[in-house]
């Protein structure tokens, strides 16, 4: 993760359901990184525990996530 961007903004814009926030947030993290948040996204839409809004955001950046991989 870039030392530009702190823990609380990256979870910020990946969270904001702003296709480009989010894949902006996406492309300051290493590999193994996007594994781990991707994982934590998926938890998040699936588990118990989390506001809807929070579901919905979560969400929200997967689905911005696959469609840029659908794309490249």
């Amino acid at each position: 993760m870039s030392e530009e961007f702190d823990l609380e903004a990256i979870w910020g814009m990946l969270l904001s359901r702003d296709p480009e926030r989010i894949r902006a947030a996406w492309t300051t993290l290493a590999p193994a990184e996007r594994a781990a948040v991707r994982d934590h996204l998926a938890r998040m839409t699936t588990e118990g525990g989390w506001l809807e809004g929070q579901r919905a955001s979560a969400q929200a950046a997967l689905d911005a996530l696959s469609s840029d991989a659908d794309s490249a």
